[in-house]
């Protein structure tokens, strides 16, 4: 392919340089935006973290994915100094710890050592008992004093990891309230990591448009602008704001009130802002002060990939090893804790002619382990099959075989206010839509009438949902026939509002 004097492919509309914190596959969002991008005539390169530490290069569609290594290595101060006023006695960070551990096994091998003399004593009087006794009583004093510090190092580790005590608070207080949105640098320095990864590679790319995916990433594409301009280039930031970063939580206090404090510093340089929802957009209007609306990019699936794929998914029954008449109940999408799959595995003694699919990308964690443990002590392990994703074009057909589709998601703000790209997969796959309570969702089912809404986290009420559908399927499919409705929640609808934006921004270069 021919370039021109800038590198740009013959015939590019311009760079855009896409960034996102993972490793894009199972990111479908981010996968269908690259991919429009670069069918619209961009020259799209998506900047990833490699989730192993090992750099990768492949295509999607006309766009090139790069992942980056991402060393997370910098630690905040109160990570490698002591804490005299908490545990005084615990032993500084760094190499001491394992030092005092080794000393304690050469002290015990040292005495097995002398006893071994002893034994020996009586034909060559190499060393006395009481050399033994007083060796014995030195290293036991020393041994307990370390591990007496390494119980004081444990401790305090352990309280560090959930930072919850009065000291933790009163600091995170202190630097949010002494910094504002400034306080990042204290409360968690380890996001200057993702700029020494992917700033110089983003300044070598000499993208026209930035577009950062969600929260950690819109501080590395206003910087990387920033500097662009100081250079003489205009460059225009997109903000793509996945959910609302308040509303997510992490179990490291420090580390919620730091990632909210870097979007705070970093979202006024965006020239553009798009999400998913309008009550999103409504709460990052008024956490942003934005004086532009929020464009609405739906999560909504890219049909028409199956057209230009090739290879035709596999059968969702036949994974499962079930008949087309046996039911079948198919959640797709991370498996965790708020995604309320519990519920699922606890019914099914209670549907026992049901079998359930849950299509996730994280098999292997304690959680879905639990999960697995919990169907086989209700003698219904058989009827639970934990089955791996499939590519984004396959999966509405992939799951098109199912009976109905689950979503039972717990309360949570981020819960409320979006409507999820596996709620379109099961419409455009026809299923009915069992769904908890959340609100966004349940106004959208009332509306259209696909599907029944349940009690989060009652499963007398889950059970009457799913029997509802799986009873009367027909009268929820029906509502899919409804004129322009599935075509309003397609991704080529929503990649139209992308090139339109992109369009708009697409900047001058400064002199």
């Amino acid at each position: 392919m021919r370039k021109t004097d800038n590198g740009l492919p013959q015939g590019s509309r311009g760079r855009i340089v896409m960034l996102v914190d993972n490793g894009v596959h199972g990111d479908s969002r981010v996968q269908k935006v690259a991919r429009s991008a670069a069918q619209m005539g961009w020259d799209v390169i998506l900047l990833g973290r490699s989730p192993d530490g090992k750099p990768r290069r492949w295509r999607l569609g006309d766009a090139r994915v790069r992942l980056l290594t991402v060393p997370l290595t910098t630690k905040a101060r109160y990570q490698v100094r002591r804490a005299p006023l908490r545990r005084p006695l615990a032993y500084p960070p760094g190499p001491v710890i394992a030092q005092r551990k080794r000393e304690v096994e050469l002290r015990r091998l040292k005495l097995t050592t002398l006893r071994a003399k002893l034994a020996a004593a009586d034909r060559s009087r190499l060393v006395s008992r009481g050399t033994v006794l007083v060796t014995k009583v030195v290293y036991g004093v020393a041994n307990r004093w370390v591990r007496v510090r390494l119980s004081q190092t444990e401790s305090l580790a352990e309280a560090r990891k959930n930072l919850a005590g009065p000291i933790d608070r009163f600091a995170v207080a202190f630097w949010e309230k002494a910094m504002g949105k400034r306080s990042w640098r204290q409360l968690d320095p380890m996001l200057w990591d993702y700029e020494l990864s992917f700033g110089p590679v983003i300044d070598k790319l000499r993208p026209a448009i930035i577009h950062a995916h969600d929260s950690r990433m819109i501080a590395v594409g206003a910087r990387a602008k920033l500097r662009a301009q100081a250079r003489g280039r205009d460059v225009k930031l997109v903000w793509d704001a996945h959910e609302y970063r308040p509303g997510v939580g992490h179990s490291n206090p420090r580390r919620h009130v730091a990632y909210c404090a870097n979007e705070l510093e970093f979202v006024p340089y965006a020239d553009s802002v798009i999400t998913v929802s309008e009550p999103l957009a409504d709460l990052l209007i008024e956490r942003h002060k934005l004086t532009t609306r929020p464009s609405i990019v739906l999560n909504a699936p890219d049909v028409a990939w199956r057209d230009d794929a090739g290879e035709a998914p596999p059968k969702l029954r036949d994974l499962c090893g079930i008949t087309d008449d046996t039911p079948l109940l198919v959640y797709c999408g991370v498996a965790s804790a708020p995604r309320g799959l519990d519920i699922m595995v606890e019914a099914l003694p209670m549907i026992p002619a049901a079998h359930v699919a849950l299509v996730i990308n994280n098999h292997g964690t304690p959680y879905v382990r639990k999960l697995v443990a919990r169907a086989k002590a209700l003698q219904a392990g058989h009827r639970l099959h934990i089955l791996p994703y499939v590519d984004p074009y396959q999966i509405v057909p992939f799951l098109s075989q199912a009976d109905a589709g689950v979503h039972p998601l717990h309360h949570t703000l981020n819960h409320e206010i979006g409507v999820s790209t596996k709620f379109y997969e099961y419409a455009h796959a026809g299923l009915p839509i069992v769904v908890s309570d959340v609100k966004l969702m349940t106004e959208t089912i009332q509306q259209v009438g696909n599907g029944v809404v349940f009690k989060a986290k009652n499963l007398a009420d889950y059970i009457r949902a799913v029997y509802n559908v799986l009873d009367d399927p027909r009268r929820y499919r029906a509502a899919y026939e409804a004129p322009g409705l599935l075509d309003a929640w397609t991704w080529a609808r929503q990649a139209r509002i992308l090139g339109e934006l992109y369009d708009e921004l697409k900047p001058r270069t400064l002199a």
